[in-house]
């Protein structure tokens, strides 16, 4: 059905509709999220796919048996948590998976009782509502401008930052030798070579790439991965080359946080100024507001 022929057919329908119930309709079709399926660009589709591929490479709790001392950290959280990525499962699938009984969102607290608990999920990627957030109101235009994701893991980061944006290059940095491999697979599949480069590497042996980036992005990207002494030397990296005037880091979570238990000897306010965030900027009343609040963005002084 051509377009002239579809907004006559949607005016009919809603001349049919009882004059009564008519707000109520119109109402529902300015807030409905029922019509995403059909408002979807096609970089959320190609988003949607790469997140399949990975489904389908990794295990549900997306950890993999080297990440030793992740799964230790997780373990040791004082409520029962579980690793679910937010990039492969959104709210809905993981609904989806809760009702196929593959998944839960409560834990028992006395077991073979009625008693449960929420329990704790934690995400080491961003979701697509993330990844569209930090691209489209958090960032500047990045023509011609080189980002680096610390830690890139499945490599949302970039594949986000090759469909949202113009940035001239995209470097993952990964210790995880699997992980490397699968960013490798997606970044041929979906001809993302001309733009994204994935590094198996220790940061701190990335000095030169950290002097020149104009965006530096780290989600969670230590503190599962790194015991405290390795992560006080990596931080220390990090402070010692992301030095480019004007240049950007943001980080999940703040910096404060972030250093808060380690024995460092940073100094936040000689090197970087926080930049206000609008975490305002979607209406929709299902956005997970708490999970933006978690991004930060910085300025190097």
């Amino acid at each position: 059905m051509e377009f002239c022929s579809a907004r006559r057919a949607v005016l009919q329908l809603l001349g049919a509709v009882a004059p009564t119930d008519r707000p109520a309709l119109l109402q529902w079709m300015r807030t409905t999220r029922d019509f995403d399926e059909f408002t979807q660009d096609n970089n959320d589709i190609m988003l949607k796919s790469i997140a399949e591929d990975l489904r389908n490479c990794l295990p549900l709790e997306t950890m993999l048996s080297s990440e030793h001392l992740a799964l230790q950290k997780i373990q040791q959280q004082p409520e029962p948590t579980v690793h679910v990525d937010a990039f492969l499962y959104d709210e809905d699938f993981i609904d989806s998976l809760c009702e196929e009984g593959k998944m839960s969102r409560n834990y028992c607290m006395v077991c073979g009782s009625h008693q449960t608990a929420p329990l704790g999920f934690i995400s080491h990627s961003f979701s697509l509502m993330e990844l569209k957030f930090i691209y489209h109101h958090v960032l500047p235009d990045l023509s011609g401008k080189v980002l680096v994701d610390v830690g890139s893991r499945l490599g949302t980061v970039l594949y986000g930052g090759y469909l949202y944006s113009s940035a001239l290059q995209l470097y993952g940095v990964e210790m995880n030798e699997d992980f490397c491999q699968l960013q490798e697979m997606v970044i041929k599949k979906y001809q993302f070579t001309d733009r994204v480069k994935v590094l198996h590497a220790d940061i701190c042996t990335q000095g030169s790439l950290l002097q020149n980036a104009d965006v530096v992005i780290m989600n969670n990207v230590f503190e599962y991965f790194l015991n405290e002494a390795e992560q006080t030397r990596a931080w220390e990296c990090i402070s010692h080359n992301v030095r480019k005037q004007g240049s950007l880091l943001v980080t999940v979570p703040s910096l404060e946080e972030s250093l808060s238990g380690l024995q460092t000897n940073i100094q936040l306010s000689p090197w970087v100024e926080e930049v206000p965030l609008n975490y305002d900027v979607y209406p929709e009343n299902d956005i997970d507001r708490e999970a933006l609040q978690q991004i930060h963005l910085y300025k190097i002084l």
